[in-house]
């Protein structure tokens, strides 16, 4: 409405809704959710999942947490024993720290030349080639087969006194009949060398993101006479490190859970004199070989806080040298 004298205009108020106008304006709420996807429909679906990650991960890690703080064999019921079980790992038990020592060496060593020999195959399969597939295929092959038992049996032979290693030594006049496997001083190295063996997985997401990287500024640097090694530092290497710290962060992980191979290797007594005993085995071993199930949950929950601080300490270093096309 507008006032004659002024010409301002006025609303007039509005008149109180009815019930039956309220009903209407809820049916028409609820419409507009379900069209929206919104009410129960979406956890209905969701509900395996959430039992999934409630019944199969939360519970049992807040229960392996109880664990760590008890004496517990599986076959009585859990004591109490508080920080025991953490202050006996720190202060009195050697063989924790031979399967530090062994599993962080484990780390250093294989996952950069692991990284380094993906991102080395990978450079050589970016081209076009007939018959390029199959040979990408062959390479990630022993990703497939790496972690299997049977590898890490085919391992033992390779690297016995008798074994392919020092008959391909014999060739250059080296094969002493050493057994590899039962040095000491050499066991650990046969376990990195199977890690750097499979490669496939790291060069595969290598391969992907070479193939993202312009082709119009490696041209332009060609031009410029930029040889091939120029080319790889200042142009490849830069502008994959977004990849380099993806693959680094899983291999890290990965590297820390290694199991199978040790087990397999070392027919599972981490030796020999615990060279090859890495910590997830060493974690096996007194869960399940001698029944100390709350000092291994006490294991597993510091090899999580050593895994996560790894993971974090990698995201806050990749500030400075991880460059992201924004």
């Amino acid at each position: 409405m507008t006032t004659a004298q002024t010409g301002e205009v006025v609303k007039e108020p509005s008149a109180p809704a009815t019930p039956s106008d309220q009903r209407e304006r809820d049916r028409m709420r609820r419409r507009l959710a379900r069209r929206r996807g919104g009410g129960w429909w979406p956890y209905l679906f969701l509900a395996p999942w959430f039992v999934g990650l409630f019944g199969l991960t939360i519970y049992p890690m807040l229960d392996s947490l109880y664990l760590s703080f008890t004496n517990f064999d599986l076959l009585t019921p859990a004591q109490w024993v508080g920080m025991d079980n953490y202050d006996r790992m720190f202060t009195d038990d050697p063989v924790f720290w031979d399967s530090v020592h062994a599993t962080l060496v484990y780390v250093v060593v294989s996952v950069p030349l692991k990284l380094a020999l993906a991102l080395a195959v990978a450079m050589l399969l970016n081209r076009d080639l007939r018959g390029i597939g199959l040979y990408r295929a062959a390479f990630y092959l022993p990703s497939l087969l790496g972690g299997a038992v049977a590898i890490a049996i085919v391992w033992r032979q390779v690297f016995g006194g008798e074994g392919l290693f020092n008959d391909f030594l014999g060739w250059f006049g080296l094969n002493t009949g050493q057994d590899w496997i039962s040095s000491p001083d050499t066991a650990l190295y046969t376990l990195v060398l199977l890690a750097v063996w499979q490669f496939g997985t790291p060069m595969v997401i290598f391969l992907a993101g070479l193939k993202q990287l312009p082709k119009d500024v490696f041209e332009a640097a060609a031009i410029d006479g930029a040889g091939a090694v120029t080319r790889f530092f200042k142009i490849t290497l830069p502008l994959l490190t977004p990849i380099v710290f993806f693959n680094v962060v899983l291999q890290i992980i990965d590297a820390f859970k290694t199991f199978t191979p040790a087990f397999v290797i070392s027919n599972g007594s981490g030796g020999p004199l615990n060279s090859t005993m890495l910590y997830s085995l060493y974690l096996y071993k007194k869960g399940f070989t001698d029944l100390q199930m709350g000092y291994a949950s006490a294991l597993a929950w510091v090899l999580f806080l050593v895994i996560a601080l790894f993971t974090a300490v990698n995201f806050i270093a990749s500030r400075y040298w991880v460059h992201y096309d924004d």
